[in-house]
């Protein structure tokens, strides 16, 4: 895998972690017119669609196949569900009128991606294919390959004669259809895997037809950043005017005859789509990407931003738009929470001052703070799950007990790759061999039941990302908050009478506060290669994802990447260890992503259960119902995640990430920052796959988190006194007074800075407000509900005299007013009208740019395939 990979058209790119782990590892429309923001705060949050992962159908193109020589295809009607803005992701493909597949022998299609500027389509020789791994005897040596069979294609006059085997000196071989790349010489060989190879190509070559005629995939589309040999999104044109590079998909139908008419054995088709009739028979989508590039001028300033995986899809959707009008670029480094908070609480003169944390920024003792809830969205467990006897597993349900054993690498399977050799481990025994052998998930998912083959093939460890995250905090959190899964942590057994692996037993997971995802087994297993040994250990049997996307990414290619097989090395002349191939019907991978990777990459979600006992998948609806649920933190009016709460069809993996910053940044920066918030909580709340749009798989802010973001942008560009005692809040009535109140609060604000890897590009907003109270200071709003967020941020008063009223739109906004107090607000919000009129004029959101981002390394300092289904 390349130590860099591409998070979006080129708007972020990140740097490969080398965090080192042994067996047991250490642990934001703006501001608009008042009478809106009033307006905002007493509408109830409106409905959104059902599902979190929703397709552009804007964009959808849906086309026919056509009657070939000998298999009609004038039937099939195919449908690419996105063809414009795209990006590395994942693609809905599906059709209907085919002809079903007959035993993984005849009658499938076969997808790819191609180059080519010629406005007809591509040529084959420009086309990604051919590198696919077969499962054996089940396909024949030409299907997936880019070879032709000489005399088997009456049309074929191009590749219609034997050339000489490059391997082999004097000898005659089949010919093939040579890859040319978008720039450099094609290939001279079938098996020159110069530009792509079984590792990383993402050609689908068997792809089958249900006994109704329908199907359905998701294509892994690559930009030149994973395959440049493609060159899709390479900028086109300059300024103003530049775009993407467009490609192509091909979809080739295959029937049950080769072109010379014949049907072969079982009637299986033997030859490469590539073989002219073949060929003749291809279904072509034009594929329009978005420009793989910095989006703002680099000569633009630049404000530093950094923080939470869970907004780098928003914030890298939001930065072109936001630069458009602004004379600032903000760049955006991907970090653990805790190392972002840790920056704000003690900033450097290079250290970002904006940061986006799901938990508060809580102390302070030089700055106060304001949070901004900027972004809802989840937690989840995706998988691309093939199954024998139940095809493409689209439904599968997860109690947190199940996913306490995987989390704890409970299963034999998920430490070792059995065998005669190397059989269960002693401390393992007598658990079931791997999750589908599970009598509590044979349970829930009957469907296991009922095909007695779908079991045969194991998959492998459950991908988790490596680092410390206040997401991987709250999944240890659910699993606590449920009875069954807390006494398995804590050593019980199951009613099956399976036990946790004893090395996560002493870990203190039920009990205590664990923000990372522990390989905690020490197991080395031994094997062998031209008389020589090497072990692999659970980090290569279960290795890490660098993050929650990248763990998404491989979960859409069926694998997680394990690495326990030998190879020799012909460097070393020793052995090293490989990864095994990932075999067509055979692809089955899961790991714990958020919702937006998620919905990116297309990938099934599971049902968790929630607090009453439902199993719900993350959609709009549950994902909003679960933050109407949510309660103070530490930091009134900053809500916390409450798995435990989670009920009436709540999602209890939800999130809410806040921007927080200090009011004491410079001015300039302040007000730079607070445009970030203001857009986050007007444009950069519609959803769609156009820039500065907030992707699929998040959750549009329900209103009063509009109000609240829109009220933290003026309490931050306001600002505050910087000393000890100063505190940031919407909703407050200013500082804390003599008695040494406290006064918290919301928005955001962004700074500069920079962290040990580096700088990329990017942007967030936010909003957020607060209550305030301490003799001398003027009241805020009381208390009472808060507005749905996560991540809490605020710093504690000292002592000060009186304070500043806040803005109506804040004092509005301020989570802690409750229902009772709203009449009263309203009234001070008209009576400041009629007093200021022209406040309601106030400026609307200014658009600001963002940068794309970088990955800071693991190593620093200690820190929806379709729609997603409603539950």
């Amino acid at each position: 895998m390349n130590a860099r990979t591409a998070r979006t058209s080129g708007v972020r790119t990140r740097t490969a972690a080398t965090r080192t782990r042994t067996a047991l590892p250490r642990r934001a429309a703006g501001v608009g017119a008042l009478l809106a923001a009033v307006l905002l705060a007493l509408l109830p949050p409106a409905p959104g669609p059902e599902a979190v992962a929703a397709d552009s159908g804007s964009s959808a193109v849906t086309k026919r196949g056509s009657k070939g020589p000998y298999d009609d295809f004038s039937g099939l009607e195919v449908t690419v569900h996105q063809t414009k803005n795209l990006r590395a992701q994942g693609l809905r493909v599906t059709w209907k009128g085919g002809k079903p597949t007959e035993s993984y022998n005849t009658d499938y299609l076969q997808i790819m991606q191609c180059w080519g500027d010629d406005p007809a389509g591509p040529k084959r020789e420009q086309c990604q294919f051919g590198a696919g791994v077969t499962s054996g005897g089940n396909f024949g040596t030409h299907i997936a390959r880019r070879e032709l069979v000489v005399g088997t294609d009456p049309l074929e006059e191009e590749y219609d004669e034997l050339i000489p085997d490059p391997d082999v000196p004097g000898q005659l071989t089949s010919p093939f259809v040579p890859f040319t790349p978008v720039s450099g010489p094609p290939t001279k060989k079938v098996t020159d895997w110069t530009y792509f190879s079984s590792g990383d190509t993402n050609e689908e070559f068997f792809v089958a037809t249900q006994p109704d005629g329908t199907g359905e995939a998701a294509f892994n589309l690559q930009t030149t950043r994973e395959a440049p040999h493609l060159g899709c999104g390479d900028p086109v044109g300059t300024g103003a005017h530049v775009r993407g590079r467009s490609c192509w998909l091909v979809v080739v139908p295959r029937g049950s005859h080769e072109p010379d008419g014949s049907t072969g054995n079982n009637h299986r088709p033997n030859t490469s789509p590539f073989s002219t009739t073949n060929w003749n028979r291809r279904i072509v989508f034009p594929l329009d990407f978005l420009p793989v590039r910095e989006p703002c001028p680099t000569d633009k300033a630049e404000r530093r931003m950094t923080g939470s995986e869970l907004v780098t899809d928003a914030v890298t959707s939001w930065q072109s738009a936001l630069c458009a009008d602004g004379t600032t670029r903000f760049t955006f480094t991907q970090r653990g929470e805790d190392l972002a908070r840790g920056g704000l609480l003690n900033p450097t003169s290079t250290s970002p001052g904006l940061a986006f944390t799901v938990d508060p920024v809580e102390g302070g003792e030089k700055a106060g703070f304001v949070h901004a809830p900027v972004a809802v969205n989840g937690l989840t467990v995706g998988f691309f799950w093939e199954a024998g006897g139940i095809g493409l597993v689209e439904d599968l349900k997860l109690s947190p007990r199940l996913l306490a054993k995987l989390l704890t690498a409970s299963y034999p399977y998920d430490v070792r790759y059995l065998t005669d050799t190397a059989p269960v481990p002693d401390h393992l025994k007598g658990n079931p061999e791997s999750v589908v052998r599970d009598p509590e998930f044979l349970e829930l998912n009957p469907e296991f039941q009922r095909a007695p083959q779908a079991p045969q093939v194991y998959p492998g460890g459950i991908l988790l990302a490596a680092d410390r995250s206040d997401s991987a905090r709250i999944v240890w959190s659910y699993l606590r908050s449920d009875k069954d899964a807390r006494e398995f942590l804590e050593g019980k057994k199951d009613p099956w009478g399976m036990r946790i692996n004893p090395y996560f037993k002493d870990l203190g997971l039920a009990s205590g506060s664990a923000d990372e995802f522990m390989k905690a087994d020490p197991t080395e297993t031994e094997l062998a290669s031209n008389d020589k040994t090497i072990t692999y250990g659970m980090t290569d049997r279960s290795p890490y994802a660098l993050d929650m996307h990248d763990a998404a990414r491989w979960v859409r290619r069926g694998t997680n990447n394990a690495k326990d097989q030998a190879q020799h090395d012909n460097v070393t002349n020793g052995p090293k260890l490989v990864g095994r191939d990932v075999l067509i019907g055979q692809r089955h991978a899961y790991g714990i992503t958020d919702t937006g990777s998620a919905a990116r990459y297309q990938l099934q979600v599971a049902a968790l259960r929630n607090a009453d006992g439902s199993y719900v998948r993350p959609t709009t609806t549950s994902l909003l119902k679960a933050v109407e649920q949510f309660r103070d933190s530490a930091v009134p009016g900053v809500l916390a995640p409450d798995p435990a709460r989670a009920r009436n069809g709540a999602y209890p993996l939800t999130t809410v990430t806040y921007a927080a910053a200090s009011t004491g940044l410079p001015a300039d920066a302040r007000k730079d920052y607070a445009r970030v918030l203001r857009y986050a909580a007007g444009p950069g709340q519609r959803q769609g796959t156009a820039p500065g749009e907030l992707p699929y798989g998040y959750a549009p802010l329900p209103p009063r988190l509009k109000a609240q973001a829109a009220a933290a942008a003026d309490r931050l560009e306001r600002g505050g006194p910087a000393g000890p005692g100063t505190t940031g809040g919407t909703g407050t009535a200013g500082t804390t007074g003599s008695d040494g109140g406290t006064a918290t609060g919301e928005g955001t604000a962004a700074g500069t800075g920079s962290g040990p890897g580096g700088t990329g590009s990017g942007g967030s907003t936010g909003s957020g407000a607060g209550t305030g109270g301490g003799t001398g200071g003027s009241a805020g709003a009381g208390t009472g509900p808060a507005s749905p967020s996560p991540g809490p941020a605020a710093a504690t008063g000292g002592s000060g005299n009186g304070g500043s009223a806040g803005t109506p739109a804040e004092k509005l906004a301020g989570t802690g007013t409750t229902p009772s107090q709203v009449l009263g607000v309203i009234r001070w919000v008209l009576l400041s009208v009629l007093v200021a009129g022209g406040l309601a004029g106030l400026a609307g959101p200014a658009a600001l740019r963002i940068a794309g981002r970088r990955r800071i390394p693991s190593d620093s300092p200690r820190t929806g395939i379709r729609n997603l289904k409603s539950g």
